[in-house]
């Protein structure tokens, strides 16, 4: 059976979009790490503050920013997106389980979300557009 010209082109898309999501997705996470961090664009609600460094959401800001940084560029991806995916689990077992099981119930969606996301950028890899293929395109030998 052959498939019309626009499917197969559509599908040659998938490693171009898988980096459109890992970009996308991390620019998202990086900006609850700035919003924690450097209360940028807006700070913590409801007074619009940061949180103290050397917490556990100090950390958290920490590793959303310049993980989300590192995942945003496709830097180590497969590691930073193990450890982020963690984080995630962490985040929702902590703060939103507790409330509930449901995630839609408990407001914890976006940290399940992101945990099987970043699960899944662990294993797939940055894509195309990322800078371990660049790095992974320049150790090959060439002929």
């Amino acid at each position: 059976m052959n498939l019309p010209k626009t499917i197969v082109a559509w599908g040659a898309m998938a490693p171009r979009l898988q980096s459109t999501l890992r970009i996308v997705s991390a620019i998202m996470f990086m900006i609850a790490g700035t919003i924690k961090l450097f209360a940028f664009p807006t700070g913590i609600f409801p007074h619009g503050g940061t949180v103290q460094l050397m917490s556990e959401l100090g950390l958290a800001g920490v590793l959303e920013a310049f993980g989300g940084a590192f995942l945003m560029l496709g830097l180590f991806t497969r590691p930073v997106a193990f450890l982020l995916s963690g984080e995630m689990a962490v985040a929702y077992f902590q703060a939103h389980f507790p409330h509930g099981f449901w995630p839609t119930m408990n407001g914890g969606q976006p940290a399940v979300l992101y945990c099987f996301l970043f699960l899944y950028f662990s294993a797939a890899g940055g894509g195309p557009w990322s800078l371990d293929a660049m790095r992974n395109r320049k150790s090959e030998p060439s002929l």
